[in-house]
């Protein structure tokens, strides 16, 4: 599991990085902020591309290579990234950099859930994030620090660098896995049929929306609207991913109770965070608390997101585990880029939280929907057995002999 964490710490790293470094990427190709953003809208479309179509190709291959060759794919991906020398080469980079993280952890969630009991699946889940929400306590303010002491390609290529580390481990400690039996590319694709697949995929891309919305631009918040230096910004990175590595650790067990939920209450707190974040993001000490609280939330929302898929397709865990990735990374694609058209609007900085706002409360209208579909499918299904219990008595009754 170390191995796998080291992974999860690598890819959490560069996702959340050119977050926190997005005015010196900016200042290297000379164009606004919001436009600078598009490099973590890329990474998420790289996500969105590659979580389900390596599921779905890879239902066949062997979990261990497919794990060290994802990670490999990682350490390409961040290379390119810090060689790229203009802003179409970044965006480029960026993409390809985003391709194996939904595979990776969507991989990786599925082992730790077959090895512990059912009950047990949301904590195990939540562990595998760990590596993740490190990376934000640790890799993301360390990798925003170094870049803007020494540029910010360097956090790209320790990233890089990391990957390959993490590939070796993977290859030495992982022992090897067994095939799934009946796996193929028709029963992954199959899943996609359910509606309630569907479902869970729109409330984590709609609904997670609204953390990216604000995070994407915490940099800028953090200087322009609280009136900090750009030396704090790695400070406000570490709160937020102290408040994900709590939100690992204990927040499993809110989703061992009930994953639905956990889905629930997670929506209605992320909304109430950002009203409250908007209200105040002038005042340090409070956006330190609210981005804390954030990240806490949200890595709860995470991991209740990905067994309501895994339960909602049992017989293709890989493809629904990935696309969990998948609709996040959605999520953060467009958390991201509807902040920045906020911004370019003119309205300010904090117009981000009031979009998270709107994006929070379209998951938690769809998480309701699914609930509703669910309740009249069960009704539905009680009402044809009776109806067929009735038919068969009714037919029974009337072959007896008289």
């Amino acid at each position: 599991m170390a191995a796998l964490a080291l992974g999860g710490f690598g890819i959490g790293t560069t996702e959340f990085a050119t977050m926190g470094l997005l005015p010196q990427i900016a200042e290297t190709f000379h164009i606004p902020d919001y436009e600078a953003g598009h490099a973590i809208s890329l990474y998420a479309a790289g996500v969105v591309v590659g979580a389900p179509l390596i599921a779905v190709l890879g239902a066949k291959l062997p979990r261990k290579g497919m794990l060290i060759g994802l990670m490999l794919a990682v350490a390409l991906g961040n290379g390119l990234s810090a060689a790229a020398q203009d802003k179409t080469l970044l965006l480029v980079a960026r993409f390809v950099a985003g391709l194996p993280h939904g595979a990776f952890f969507g991989i990786a969630a599925v082992v730790a859930a077959t090895l512990v009991a059912p009950e047990r699946r949301g904590t195990a889940v939540a562990r595998v994030m760990v590596g993740l929400t490190v990376a934000n306590l640790v890799g993301v303010p360390l990798a925003t620090a170094a870049g803007q002491q020494i540029g910010w390609r360097t956090a790209y290529l320790a990233v890089a660098v990391i990957a390959v580390i993490t590939a070796a481990a993977i290859a030495l400690w992982v022992p090897r896995l067994q095939r799934v039996e009946g796996a193929s590319m028709k029963s992954e694709v199959r899943a996609f049929g359910r509606p309630t697949v569907w479902f869970a995929i729109f409330t984590g891309m709609i609904g997670f929306g609204g953390m990216f919305a604000v995070y994407s631009y915490v940099a800028p918040l953090t200087t322009e609207v609280a009136g900090l230096p750009a030396s704090v910004v790695p400070w406000m990175l570490a709160v937020f991913g102290l408040g994900m590595t709590l939100g690992a650790t204990f927040g499993g067990r809110f989703v061992d109770r009930s994953a639905m939920g956990s889905v629930f209450g997670g929506l209605i707190a992320v909304c109430v965070i950002l009203v409250l974040f908007g209200l105040t993001a002038s005042t340090p000490v409070l956006m330190f608390l609210f981005l804390f609280l954030l990240g806490f939330v949200i890595q709860i929302l995470a991991a209740a997101l990905q067994i309501r898929l895994m339960d909602a397709s049992p017989d293709a865990p890989s493809l629904a585990s990935s696309s969990n990735h998948s609709s996040l990374n959605v999520a953060n694609g467009a958390g991201a880029w509807l902040g920045g058209l906020a911004i370019a609007a003119g309205w300010g900085y904090t117009s981000t939280a009031w979009v998270g706002v709107g994006l929070s409360l379209a998951g938690l209208a769809i998480a309701l929907a699914s609930v509703v579909y669910e309740r009249r499918a069960v009704t539905r299904e009680i009402t044809n057995q009776e109806m067929a219990m009735a038919s068969a008595t009714s037919t029974a009754v009337e072959t007896q002999p008289r």
